[in-house]
């Protein structure tokens, strides 16, 4: 045989073993129930969360500045320390105004010495006036010279007061307990009252504010809500978490809300007190909180994983039915709460939604079932705690 028709004979076996591959059929294979894990849906009372962002600031702040002209003769405190109420904090030059006190205290004495003159001048001219020993003029002089020494002790004594207070305007000191700042002034440096410098600035940080922000529109989806009785208010604490994301150890409490909405921004101011002990918070600080919108009282929540979106962002799931089989049901979800979604319709207390295996199947395929837990999801679920109780998300 030639080489030509070997190679003829070899391409015709090989022509002829694609054909027959392609008409090849594999033998049917059995379709039976595949195996997916479910969770069955219970209703759970739910304390709903929202996470909103915010600043720190100082719960009292008092700018220290003088009220009395002068040299500042000493600093007594330490700049960033912490300072009592009353505590001294400045010392001014207070020679002249002590030497003023002194002259005040002496027009006190003059006043009363002439006081007693003029009382036992009356007295004497009163007991003369009986016998007619002296005119009815010299007697109301007398009198009359009585009540004007009275006006002038009177005078003289508020004088006195007056420069004793100066005087202590001399000595500067803390109107509140907090931290104070740094000092704008050295010793020897001139101060005038009432400048508009501050000398320095203490602020009382426990507690603390925290000032957040949220969207009128939320504040009226909440407020229908609770007036369709979906959910219930509930004043719970306010957990805090800190700009590197770990959790304040101490909660917050609402101390209230603005009346107003900001037209600029379409949100209205919510103030939180903290207790700050250590002085963790400080006032400027980023951070955000986590407050209780209210109580659900019957609320679903599915599993993450059981969820699945369309091109449009429609969420859908696939739960078993009473003939054992997949079917995809649209839902409509508003929010995560830990790993779960909370459902708000399309989804009742008792159905079968599928978690895992979804991917071997499609609506109307037999499915065999393994159970998974449909507790709650954990602590961020409820009133308790939990720093992500409820990140925000778009209702759908």
């Amino acid at each position: 045989m030639s080489k030509s028709t070997l190679n003829a004979a070899l391409a015709l076996a090989a022509a002829l073993t694609v054909a027959a591959c392609d008409t090849y059929t594999p033998p049917p294979i059995s379709q039976g129930p595949v195996a997916v894990t479910a969770v069955t849906l219970e209703s759970h009372p739910i304390a709903l969360h929202r996470e909103l962002s915010g600043r720190t600031s100082p719960f009292l702040v008092s700018e220290i500045r003088p009220q009395a002209n002068g040299i500042i003769k000493a600093r007594q405190f330490t700049e960033g320390g912490l300072v009592e109420a009353g505590q001294a904090l400045y010392q001014i030059d207070d020679a002249a105004y002590r030497a003023a006190a002194s002259g005040a205290r002496a027009q006190v004495a003059r006043a009363e010495a002439t006081l007693t003159s003029a009382r036992l001048t009356a007295t004497r001219f009163a007991e003369l006036a009986k016998s007619h020993a002296v005119s009815v003029q010299d007697n109301e002089n007398a009198i009359a010279a009585l009540k004007q020494a009275e006006a002038d002790l009177d005078a003289a004594r508020a004088a006195l007061e007056s420069a004793n207070v100066t005087l202590g305007y001399a000595r500067i000191t803390a109107p509140i307990s907090g931290r104070i700042g740094k000092s704008s002034v050295t010793q020897g440096a001139l101060v005038t009252a009432n400048q508009s410098v501050p000398l320095a600035t203490v602020q009382q940080l426990d507690p603390i504010y925290v000032d957040l922000t949220q969207s009128s529109a939320e504040l009226l989806q909440l407020r229908r809500q609770v007036a369709n009785g979906d959910i219930q208010n509930a004043e719970l604490p306010v957990t805090i978490m800190l700009e590197d994301g770990t959790e304040f150890p101490h909660r917050g409490t609402l101390a209230f809300s603005e009346v107003s909405v900001d037209p600029g921004t379409g949100s209205f101011a919510i103030r939180v007190v903290v207790d700050n002990p250590d002085h963790v918070l400080l006032p400027g600080m980023y951070v955000r909180a986590v407050v209780a919108s209210g109580v659900r009282g019957n609320a679903l929540l599915v599993p993450m994983q059981g969820i699945a979106r369309d091109a449009k962002g429609d969420a859908s799931v696939m739960v078993v039915n009473a003939q054992g089989r997949a079917e995809q049901r649209p839902v409509v979800v508003s929010q995560a709460i830990g790993d779960k979604w909370l459902v708000e319709s399309g989804l009742a207390a008792g159905d079968k939604v599928i978690v895992a295996g979804l991917q071997k199947i499609q609506p109307g395929t037999e499915v065999q079932v393994s159970p998974m837990s449909a507790a709650p999801a954990g602590p961020h679920a409820s009133a308790a705690t939990g720093p992500g109780a409820a990140a925000p998300a778009s209702p759908q």
